[in-house]
C-alpha cells in the first residue's frame, strides 16, 4: 500500500494500515511537521480511534465537560464583551458521557510525531523529504515513481495508492476530479508567537476575537505557550507591524513576545465529485477541504476518512472481499464531508459566509455530530432512507449504520468500554448461544477474524435492560459489528436459524465473491 502525503491524514493511514498488518509505504516531501502548528482541537470521537491502536496513554486530553468557548474581546487585557459557543443551544447544561474519551487540545505538530513513532513501531515504512512525482495504474496495482531529497529516482509497486497530499492534490488534479462546495472565502495571514499570556485563560476561553474600532483580528493559543494571530486579510508585515499587531492584541506593548512563524492561507469549503477512482482513494483536504471550526470538522474528518478505509483496505488485501468494498469509502465518508460542510455554514462563526449551499440547513447537536452520523452503503444491511443523518447516541438503539454506543461493562473481570470490544475484527454480540457456534462456522468458512461475544456470558453489566436498549436488543436479537466499531447489521427475528443467515449476510457485506446464498452445511 502506497500513502502519499505524511502530515496528520496520510500519517492516521499509514498508523492505521499498520495496525490492520498492511505493509505500507508513506510518502512525505518535507522533512516534519510544518512549522506552523495548524489544528489544535481533535475530537473524542477521533481519539477514540487512535485509543484503539495503542495510543490511549500517550495524547493527554482535556476535561470531560471542556468546550472551545469564544470571546469577543477589545483586547486580552481590555474589556471583554460576549461569549459564544460552536452551537448556540448547548451553552448551558450537563452532557451525557457518550465515550470513554474527552478529545485532546494539542498542537499538531505534538500530535504528528505520536502518531508517526506508532506507525514505525507497528511496521510503517515511512520515507520523509521523498517526494511522489508520478503514477501509473494497471491491473495488478499502482507503480510510484519517487523522488528523494538526495538520491536518484526510483519505483515503488503498491495494490492501492491513497491521496492524502492535501488541499492542492496533486493526484487528485491529475486524475482530474473536479471539487464543488462553498468555494474560495477569502485569503488571509497569521503569524505564530510565543508570550507568557496563561493568565487570560484561566476564564475558560481559548478563542478570542479582537474587535477594535481600526483592528480585526482573531487569536487563539494552542495550549503550550505559542499563541496564532489570524488577520482577515492577504497584507504582507514585516517585523515591526507584527510586534504591533501582537502587541495590540494582547493589550499590552510591553508584553514580551517571541516571533516564530508566518502564514498565508487559502480559506475555503470545497468537497471532491469522486473519493474513490480506481486504484486510488482521496482523503483528508485532498477530498474535502472545510474552513476551521470549533466543531473541529477539518483534521478530525481526515483522520476519520483514514479509518474508514484502512479495514476496507486490509480486507481487500487479505482476499476476504472483492474490491467493490472500497466503494463504499465513498458512499460513506462524502456524504459525512457534505453534512459537516453544510453544518459549518449554518452555524454563527460562518453563516454570514454561506451560499445558496446552505441557506435552510438545521443546525444538528454537537453531540450528534461527533458521535452519532449515519453511514449508508453496501457495507451496512437496515440503514433505512427514512433515517436522520445524524442523531445522538441516547437517540439511537443501535441502528445498523451508527456507531456502536459506549457503555462499561466488565469482561473477563475486568471493567471496559464497549467500544474496547471492537478493534479491527467482525464482531457477533447476542445472548442466544446459537449464534456462538454460526460466528465459530462462519468466519471458518468465509476466512475472516469474527469474535463472538455474548451478553450475560462474556460480557456483564450492572444493567442488561440498559445495554439492550441501547442496541435496540431483546433476548433474541443479534448485532454484528464491523471493524472500525460502525454496527453493520441487527437481526431481532426469534425465528432466525443464525447458521443459515450469518454466512450470507457477511458475504454480502463483504462483497464476497461466489458465497451468496450458500448456507454453512452446504
Amino acid at each position: 500500500m502506497i500513502v502519499a502525503g505524511g502530515s496528520l491524514v496520510g500519517l492516521s493511514a499509514a498508523l492505521f494500515l499498520a495496525w490492520h498488518k498492511v505493509p505500507v509505504i508513506a510518502i512525505e516531501k518535507h522533512p516534519g511537521s510544518s512549522l506552523h502548528p495548524r489544528a489544535i482541537g481533535f475530537t473524542p470521537r477521533t481519539l477514540e480511534l487512535f485509543r484503539a491502536v495503542g495510543l490511549g496513554e500517550r495524547i493527554p486530553q482535556v476535561r470531560a465537560d471542556f468546550q472551545p468557548i469564544r470571546a469577543r474581546v477589545e483586547s486580552l487585557a481590555g474589556e471583554w464583551f460576549e461569549r459564544s459557543t460552536w452551537t448556540p443551544a448547548q451553552a448551558n447544561g450537563t452532557r451525557p458521557s457518550y465515550s470513554p474519551c474527552s478529545g485532546a487540545a494539542i498542537a499538531q505538530d505534538r500530535l504528528e510525531p505520536i502518531l508517526y513513532d506508532r506507525a514505525i513501531e507497528l511496521g510503517a515504512d515511512i520515507r520523509l523529504e521523498t517526494e511522489l512525482v508520478a503514477f501509473a495504474t494497471d491491473a495488478e496495482g499502482i507503480t510510484a515513481t519517487l523522488r528523494p531529497a538526495a538520491g536518484p529516482e526510483y519505483r515503488v509497486r503498491g495494490s492501492y495508492l491513497v491521496a492524502a497530499d492535501g488541499a492542492a492534490s496533486t493526484i487528485r488534479e491529475t486524475l482530474g476530479i473536479r471539487r464543488s462546495g462553498n468555494g474560495h472565502l477569502r485569503t488571509l495571514r497569521s503569524v505564530l508567537f510565543a508570550a507568557p499570556l496563561q493568565e487570560y485563560l484561566d476564564r475558560g476561553v481559548t478563542q478570542f476575537e479582537i474587535d477594535q474600532p481600526d483592528f480585526k483580528a482573531f487569536l487563539t493559543t494552542y495550549g503550550d505557550g505559542r499563541w496564532v494571530l489570524m488577520f482577515p486579510d492577504d497584507a504582507a508585515r514585516d517585523t515591526q507591524a507584527l510586534r504591533q499587531a501582537i502587541g495590540q492584541a494582547i493589550g499590552d506593548a510591553a508584553c514580551p513576545i517571541e516571533l516564530l512563524a508566518t502564514g498565508r492561507w487559502e480559506l475555503g469549503a470545497f468537497i471532491a465529485e469522486r473519493f474513490v477512482a480506481g486504484r486510488v482513494l482521496i482523503a483528508g483536504d485532498a477530498a474535502h477541504v472545510l474552513p476551521p471550526s470549533r466543531g473541529g470538522y477539518g483534521a478530525n474528518t481526515g483522520i476519520q476518512d483514514a479509518h474508514n478505509l484502512a479495514w476496507k483496505l486490509a480486507s481487500v488485501t487479505r482476499g476476504t472481499s472483492t474490491a467493490a468494498l472500497l466503494d463504499t469509502y465513498e458512499a460513506e465518508r462524502r456524504p459525512i464531508a457534505w453534512l459537516r460542510h453544510q453544518q459549518i455554514f449554518a452555524r454563527p462563526d460562518y453563516k454570514a459566509q454561506r451560499r445558496e449551499l446552505a441557506e435552510e440547513v438545521a443546525i444538528i447537536n454537537d453531540d450528534a455530530m461527533e458521535f452519532g452520523e449515519l453511514y449508508r452503503s453496501s457495507a451496512v444491511i437496515g440503514a433505512d432512507a427514512d433515517l436522520a443523518p445524524a442523531l445522538r447516541p441516547d437517540e439511537w438503539a443501535g441502528q445498523p449504520g451508527t456507531r456502536a454506543p459506549h457503555l462499561w461493562v466488565m469482561r473477563e473481570r475486568e471493567r471496559v468500554s464497549t467500544l474496547d470490544l471492537f478493534r479491527g475484527e467482525w464482531v457477533l454480540l447476542a445472548s442466544d448461544e446459537r449464534w456462538r457456534s454460526a460466528a465459530a462456522r462462519a468466519a471458518a468458512r468465509l476466512g475472516i477474524s469474527l469474535r463472538y461475544l455474548g451478553i450475560g456470558s462474556d460480557l456483564e453489566a450492572s444493567d442488561l435492560q440498559t445495554l439492550y436498549a441501547a442496541l435496540g436488543h431483546d433476548p433474541r436479537s443479534a448485532s454484528l459489528i464491523r471493524p472500525d466499531g460502525i454496527i453493520a447489521w441487527r437481526v431481532n427475528d426469534p425465528e432466525t436459524d443464525p447458521s443459515q443467515l450469518l454466512p450470507d449476510v457477511l458475504a454480502q457485506l463483504l462483497s464476497a465473491p461466489g458465497i451468496h446464498g450458500v448456507g454453512l452445511d452446504e
